[in-house]
């Protein structure tokens, strides 16, 4: 289809020049296997890789780029491959209008080197997508991570031979690598999904995706606009593409809560007071592990006023954090109505017309079982003349046409089309590619019932693969940086454990995995979250099984610790038998 050939493109071809510190006009920076950036963007062709290392790493997001990190200072030979041109993962490839992290700036920092930390200054209390992509740049050219990387590389197959106890990949640039340990740093939104509507091919105009933008921008100045899709990049470029474009006509299958950020410039103050808080906000960062446990679910009910007293201060204050507001709010569903209701008031009165402001009020799940959404102006935006909302349950759309939408009730003329329907949340970049493990068992057929992973960071069947942040783990539930340094680290400690003691195989045990997911299964069912028909549980994707794929429950890190202290208890280790000898 033309948007897929559109999005393949766009993922495949060099959107912005790469310029680094001390680089010349020309070649400014050279990958030790012979793959050159140079300052137009471009790359001279390099020849394939070949032979044998330690680990590979596939991604180059936070999650890749501190993985490189940790295995390089274990003495342990790491080739990377990220399928951009430059570093950055999800901030790479998110360029839409708007797009910022819903993390306080500066809690959204790795937090394993101090002199990084205190040398990077966010300039926002929520920062927007370039400022985190330059933090992403800054660190890879600070530790010098991109000889470590073959950018523009897709991995298509990684192939487990059981006789060497290594991995075999396979590259669609014709690479043949083989590695001890694999490591997936693919990412939990980073497969885009495709808009499954007729006619798609059929529109005459400009079709936009926000998950994989034009790196060079897009100008709607002048232009009539359709938005499809009010989800979390939805909400955050609807009030941008507005102030650009002649007309937006908003399409919403189901309105999401938001809450409004409140963004502000960050001054020397703001981040004083949270240099005196640092040391509370670390431990809390390096404990057990938050989430819900058994207590949550027997806490008391604020009573009506204290609750409302406490929206209203943390409405003011904006942020994820509302959903903090009491430890029973996504446990009790009275507490959560109340929560619910509260916004709800709040869009009516934002939203001048009502029944604009009554479309936008989300009723059909609990506030937070979908990921909440942070906004700058998105429900003001519905006030702008120029602004348009189509309710799709009454009035569905029928079809994309050579001009624009179709829906039950009437057709809607425009410019260009924007989709902003998601991504294939938590399996998709991994299903992606064909992984052949032990006994040549297929993951996409280990996973056909719904992901299934031991800790989120190792399944069954395949040894001496890791996942970062996989299903299982906290995960798109916490702040992925803390959670991606923790998951690098327990990965590294592993790889130095296997060194040390000449193993050459982990595999995660069977029953200990289905008994892991059964615990996360049953910890969410505790929660209000599976009551929502959100990517949480892969509902945004027809024919993804429904699993609550993140762990929501308390102690995780503890969890994590103990299994590594009680030498990798719930995981097969072994040795290289004395008659094999890797090719």
């Amino acid at each position: 289809m033309k948007w897929s050939r559109q999005l393949a493109d766009l993922r495949a071809s060099t959107h912005r020049p790469l310029r680094f510190p001390g680089g010349n006009d020309a070649i400014v920076r050279e990958n030790q296997r012979g793959s050159i950036s140079v300052a137009d963007g471009s790359k001279f062709e390099r020849g394939p890789l070949g032979g044998q290392v330690d680990a590979v790493v596939v991604g180059a997001g936070f999650g890749g780029m501190y993985m490189l990190h940790r295995l390089r200072e274990l003495g342990v030979s790491v080739q990377g491959f990220e399928a951009g041109n430059d570093v950055g993962g999800t901030w790479y490839w998110n360029r839409y209008p708007g797009a910022r992290c819903d993390i306080p700036s500066l809690a959204y920092s790795y937090t394993w080197d101090e002199a990084l930390r205190k040398e990077w200054r966010w300039t926002e209390k929520y920062a927007a997508q370039p400022e985190i992509l330059a933090y992403a740049r800054h660190v890879a050219d600070r530790y010098d991570l991109r000889p470590l990387i073959a950018f523009e590389t897709r991995v298509l197959s990684a192939t487990f031979d059981d006789g060497a106890d290594l991995w075999r990949i396979v590259t669609d640039r014709g690479d043949q690598l083989a590695a001890r340990w694999l490591v997936m740093a693919t990412g939990c939104l980073s497969t885009p999904r495709a808009p499954a509507i007729p006619g798609v091919e059929s529109f005459a105009g400009p079709t936009y995706h926000t998950g994989a933008w034009p790196h060079e921008g897009v100008d709607f100045a002048g232009q009539r606009v359709a938005v499809i899709g009010t989800g979390s990049s939805g909400i955050q470029s609807i009030p941008q593409i507005a102030a650009q474009a002649d007309r937006v006509t908003v399409f919403q299958r189901t309105p999401n809560f938001s809450i409004p950020a409140r963004n502000t410039p960050l001054t020397d103050a703001d981040i004083a007071a949270f240099e005196e808080m640092y040391p509370a906000y670390l431990a809390m960062v390096k404990g057990p592990g938050l989430g819900f446990g058994g207590s949550s679910t027997e806490l008391p009910i604020p009573d009506a006023a204290a609750q409302r007293k406490r929206y209203e201060e943390l409405w003011e204050i904006g942020g994820a954090g509302f959903l903090a507001a009491w430890g029973n709010l996504l446990t009790s569903a009275q507490v959560n109505e109340r929560a619910a209701s509260f916004v709800r008031e709040k869009i009516a009165e934002v939203v001048t017309d009502p029944a604009t402001a009554q479309a936008l009020q989300p009723r059909d799940h609990p506030l937070g079982a979908k990921r909440i959404c942070v906004d700058i102006d998105y429900y003001e935006t519905y006030n702008r003349p120029n602004v348009e909302l189509v309710n799709l349950k009454e009035t569905p759309i029928e079809a994309i046409t050579p001009t624009g939408v179709r829906t039950a009730e009437a057709t809607y003329d425009v410019d260009a089309l924007v989709f902003a329907t998601g991504f294939d949340a938590m399996t998709g970049a991994l299903k992606a590619i064909d992984i052949k493990g032990a006994g040549g068992r297929d993951f996409r057929e280990a996973w056909a019932e719904g992901p299934k992973a031991y800790l989120g960071l190792a399944v069954a069947g395949f040894p001496n693969m890791f996942i970062i942040t996989g299903p299982g783990s906290p995960s798109v539930l916490s702040n992925m940086i803390n959670s991606i340094e923790q998951h690098v680290e327990w990965i590294a400690a592993c790889v130095a454990h296997m060194r040390e003691h000449g193993l050459t195989r982990i595999e995660a045990d069977q029953e200990t995995q289905e008994a892991w997911v059964r615990h996360v299964a049953a910890v969410a069912d505790k929660t209000l979250f599976p009551r929502a028909a959100s990517w949480y549980m892969g509902a945004n994707i027809p024919g993804k099984p429904r699993v609550f794929m993140p762990y929501i429950g308390a102690g995780y890190r503890k969890k994590c610790a103990d299994v590594a202290a009680a030498g990798y208890e719930g995981f097969e280790l072994a040795k290289e038998r004395a008659d094999v000898h890797p090719a």
